[in-house]
């Protein structure tokens, strides 16, 4: 059978941008943290943490995710736009592009990496933990368990957007977004929302079996070193995001997703005791 035969048979992807005013990457992203928000508040229940000490954690793992996010996308993938004048520095903070002809647009923020919003994560639960004087390590286990349910609601959001797409192949799942060109390529986006889901469950099996790990660093040990090693394997199914990418070694993704690997190895087997 011919090319133009075969691309029948693979999924045509172009669904539509939102609903209403809403669009779907925001939606996404929004129900992916009530979910964990939701999760983590029983694990501080089973655990008799208090309530007054669980209520600020929204708003500084939010901050933390999205400020960490931005931050990320602009310095690691776009250092030659946003760190090189003025206006670049500005729209890094505020959702909104500069026009030629003077004016600005609204566009929402367009550019969030998920190395940065990992790593600003972890800088707002210290900061947390400074306030509130929980262990460190408990409250790191317990966002970790909760983790996997987040990150498959914002790929699942790429997808929605078709964005993040994969290379060009021609296996019998191959999606062809539409918005993008008409080529089959790898619903890297899907392959990695599944992954996260499967990690959700499998955290969630554990910590029932092992609830005494939490609170030694193991499951965010465990979290890491899960996420940060399929994202650097699925790197080589998806397309380089920025140009520059194209002359080194690894892509961006893979190499920020080395320490963090390793990071989560040190943290798995790391002599801590539960506090």
């Amino acid at each position: 059978m011919g090319t133009v035969g075969t691309i029948l048979y693979y999924i045509h992807w172009n669904p539509s941008v939102g609903i209403g005013p809403f669009r779907w990457y925001g939606l996404c992203w929004l129900i992916g943290f009530a979910v964990a928000y939701l999760l983590v508040q029983r694990l501080y229940r089973e655990q008799k943490i208090k309530e007054e000490l669980f209520e600020p954690l929204f708003l500084y793992c939010f901050l933390g995710i999205l400020i960490g996010a931005r931050l990320g996308h602009c310095i690691f993938y776009e250092p030659d736009y946003f760190l090189t004048s003025g206006k670049g520095i500005v729209e890094m903070f505020l959702p909104i592009r500069f026009l030629a002809d003077g004016g600005w647009k609204f566009i929402g923020y367009e550019g969030l990496a998920s190395h940065g919003g990992t790593l600003g994560l972890i800088i707002a639960l210290w900061l947390y933990v400074r306030k509130t004087k929980l262990g460190i390590w408990t409250v790191l286990d317990n966002i970790a368990i909760a983790t996997g349910s987040m990150a498959c609601f914002i790929r699942l959001g790429n997808l929605m957007n078709s964005e993040i797409i994969g290379k060009v192949t021609d296996v019998p799942w191959a999606f062809i977004f539409e918005r993008v060109d008409m080529m089959p390529r790898h619903p890297g986006q899907l392959y990695e929302a599944i992954a996260y889901a499967i990690l959700f469950f499998l955290m969630w099996w554990l910590h029932k079996r092992k609830p005494e790990k939490i609170g030694t660093g193991w499951y965010f040990g465990f979290c890491l070193t899960y996420i940060f090693t399929f994202r650097f394997f699925i790197e080589y199914t998806k397309e380089i995001q920025e140009a520059f990418e194209a002359s080194l070694p690894l892509d961006m993704g893979q190499i920020l997703s080395i320490p963090f690997i390793l990071l989560g190895v040190v943290c798995m087997f790391r002599k801590g005791q539960r506090r």
